[in-house]
């Protein structure tokens, strides 16, 4: 069965830095391009960020970018995203897919507040 597992978030005080991973179970995590939305409270979810299969990576989010840094390591099947200096526009639910896929975590809350 497939399954990711989102873990790392918590709550930090603003200028604070998390690092969230997911970890996938059940598919060839080499052969998917992966991603990171986010969701915040009355808001709609959001792409912030994408690791291709080679390595590259895109993030979509002008308040994120030299914030927000994703990776992957192939070995541990794991998507990582490096959150620094966060802000508490950056409250969520952090979500991870395989793009291409159905296939969904259930979400890291990161909550960033003084």
């Amino acid at each position: 069965q497939v399954q990711l597992v989102e873990s790392g978030g918590g709550l930090v005080q603003p200028g604070g830095s998390l690092r969230l991973s997911c970890a996938v179970f059940g598919l060839a995590f080499s052969l998917y391009d992966m991603s990171w939305y986010r969701q915040a409270p009355g808001k709609e979810r959001e792409l912030v960020a994408t690791i291709t299969t080679a390595g590259g990576s895109f993030v979509y989010i002008d308040s994120v970018k030299g914030r927000f840094t994703i990776s992957r390591d192939n070995v541990k099947n794991t998507v990582y995203l490096q959150m620094n200096n966060l802000k508490p526009e950056d409250t969520a639910v952090y979500y991870c897919t395989a793009r291409r896929s159905s296939y969904w975590g259930q979400g890291t809350q990161v909550t960033v507040s003084s």
